[in-house]
């Protein structure tokens, strides 16, 4: 199928949810087995938000692979599940300097640039680009600002392009906007929408659903005199209330059936959604019976969107243990050693987030020092972590001038120093080491211990295939590793009938394979739990993987019962979009009768960016196919 888009913008006002309605629209189609895509547009001319301050922006969300971008794309992660990436956000500082670039390189062979085509065909570009980068049925992209605005209009010409070029059968355009509801006359009032819709059409897009956000219910007649009035059919009038909790929003859209009309306008034919997960969330935030206080110490707490992640992550938390999580929002210049009793005694636990400058650091220092010494809960992020180095270099080592060398930069105790790559920049922006990488915790400290290594070394999966007779050595291996290695080694050398993995839950999918070809031998693998909320539902993932490959797998409630046989089949799989699924995949076409095709086998790179080049250098055999 081709990539179909949607594009939602928004008029009137800026802050009527075009994220939360792009996020659950999200939900909804993914729910529909659709595989969704999201990406945010911002008109402002810097080139991301990392340098902006939080009081203008809010917090700037982090991709996995190191891109600073708008909050929005925090909620599209946390509502769709799929992990996003740098074409996921494109500003007008960004698009300009491309073009630039692109033309002191001579790439435009001499032409003059304008905006008409350089400028939107930059933009174009780069919405198309997220469709290719992840195999995506629908990419949605969210056009921020507000229509009418001037430096909107390069992205809103962009768009009208991209549904003449892929098609107005393939696109779709949702404008959610403001409807006023006047108290003394007790009535809406659609005029703003009109003339909102109206802006639109003056640049050559037509509405297909217009998401009307209202305080009170909308009233039928004002339904219909939208419908009329804005040239969009009866039913795409859809009203968008506030909600007790922000993950109702996917339930209350889809009461007015929008993922029926997009699917309808889209022409797609899929099945109806299945929001079971979803419902189980929601009642999971609704049986919540104990309450917790949380104090959030911070430099930035006057606008608590600059920290919107560390905040929904404190509530998720609630969700899955049944708490009601409280958060007292403490500015941290407020706190010296006078204060933080009074304002922090009626707290469960200590969180200091991220940030940058020295203004508040003492009272940080302050609260830390508080937590530790009256037994409280401490979590430090980032700034907040060092603030607790400080604090015990100051309180236990006596370096009463103990700080950290960003604050300091020639103090004689900067228990905190800059990275190399740090020093000497002249240069804001994209500085920071940002985003997943390899991070290896030494063996035997407490904090292998915390983590429990979650991340296990992928030698697991050259082990198996060496276990199966595929020539393989494997070399620098570590006994004594917490990641893994020992275990997969014992375990490749004689696999019991029953194995937990509370310690290494990521061993599962190789050694799944290594059970699968066990003939007529059951292996079950308990203790891993953990895995279904991974990229994927990694225990469904791996049985149902193995299962269409021709293996005998099936999940438990903790863990996968598999029974071996003698040669998988093969035939086509999909990765879910789980580094470790891909390489399971891989790792099992030698034992196939007929080729495994494997669809989105990019994900590998999220982990081990080197995987599919070793593979082939082993001797695998491996085709890409358009």
């Amino acid at each position: 199928m081709h990539t179909k888009f949607i594009f939602v913008t928004g008029g009137v006002v800026s802050g009527l949810g075009k994220g939360i309605t792009a996020a659950s629209l999200g939900r909804l189609l993914k729910s529909r087995g659709l595989k969704v895509a999201a990406q945010k547009l911002d008109p402002y001319i810097n080139v991301d938000p990392g340098t902006m301050s939080p009081y203008q922006h809010g917090e700037v969300f982090v991709t996995e692979d190191g891109a600073e971008t708008d909050l929005d794309l925090g909620h599209y992660e946390r509502f769709i599940d799929e992990d996003l990436n740098k074409y996921s956000n494109l500003t007008t500082g960004k698009v300009y300097w491309n073009v630039l670039t692109k033309e002191r390189r001579g790439e435009y062979l001499g032409e003059t640039v304008q905006v008409i085509p350089h400028i939107t065909g930059e933009i174009k570009s780069f919405i198309y680009s997220v469709g290719k980068k992840t195999d995506a049925d629908i990419v949605i992209t969210e056009i921020g600002g507000t229509t009418g605005d001037i430096e909107s209009t390069p992205f809103l010409e962009a768009i009208r392009q991209v549904s003449i070029e892929a098609g107005r059968e393939n696109c779709l355009f949702i404008h959610v906007t403001l409807v006023p509801y006047i108290k003394s006359s007790g009535e809406h009032k659609t005029k703003p929408t009109q003339h909102s819709v109206k802006e639109l059409q003056s640049v050559g897009i037509m509405p297909n659903i217009i998401i009307a956000r209202v305080d009170e219910p909308l009233e039928e007649a004002n339904r219909q005199k939208i419908a009329l009035f804005c040239n969009v059919k009866p039913d795409c009038v859809i009203e968008n209330l506030t909600v007790p909790v922000l993950y109702e929003a996917p339930l209350m859209l889809e009461r007015s059936h929008l993922s029926d009309i997009v699917c309808r306008e889209l022409h797609l034919d899929c099945p109806p959604c299945d929001l079971t997960d979803w419902n189980e969330m929601l009642a999971r935030i609704a049986a919540r019976r104990r309450s917790v206080n949380i104090a959030i110490v911070g430099k930035y707490t006057r606008l608590h969107d600059a920290y919107l992640s560390v905040m929904e992550s404190l509530y998720h938390a609630g969700y899955e243990t049944g708490a009601v999580v409280h958060i007292k929002w403490v500015e941290a210049e407020e706190v010296n050693p006078y204060t933080a009793d009074d304002i922090l005694r009626e707290c469960d636990g200590i969180l200091v987030p991220g940030g940058f400058g020295d203004r508040g650091i003492e009272g940080m220092v302050h609260a830390a020092h508080y937590a530790r010494t009256q037994g409280k809960p401490y979590f430090g992020i980032c700034l907040g972590m060092q603030i607790a180095v400080i604090e015990y270099a100051r309180s236990m080592l006596g370096y009463a001038d103990a700080n950290s060398s960003e604050f300091d930069p020639v103090g004689a105790h900067s228990v905190i120093d800059l990275m190399p790559d740090q020093k000497a920049l002249d240069e804001k922006g994209g500085t920071m080491r940002l985003g997943r990488y390899p991070c290896v915790i030494m063996p035997g400290t407490r904090m292998a211990q915390a983590y429990g290594a979650e991340e296990v070394s992928e030698r697991a999966y050259w082990l198996v295939l060496a276990a199966l007779g595929q020539g393989i050595t494997v070399t620098g291996l570590r006994q004594d590793s917490r990641q893994g290695d020992r275990r997969a080694l014992t375990l490749c050398r004689e696999l019991p009938q029953q194995v937990s993995l509370r310690e290494n839950p990521d061993l599962l999918p190789p050694l799944a394979l290594l059970a699968a070809l066990r003939p007529d031998k059951e292996i079950r693998f308990t203790d891993a739990a953990r895995l279904r909320h991974k990229e994927s539902d990694r225990l469904a993932a791996t049985a149902a993987l193995l299962t269409a490959l021709g293996g005998r797998a099936q999940e438990t409630a903790d863990g996968l019962a598999v029974r071996g046989v003698a040669c998988l089949q093969g035939g086509e799989v999909q990765s879910a979009g789980d580094h470790r699924l891909a390489m399971l995949a891989a790792c099992a076409a030698p034992f196939c009768r007929e080729p495994v095709v494997l669809r989105g086998a990019d994900c590998t790179a999220k982990s081990y960016p080197a995987f599919w080049r070793d593979y082939a250098q082993l001797g695998g055999k491996v085709e890409h196919l358009t």
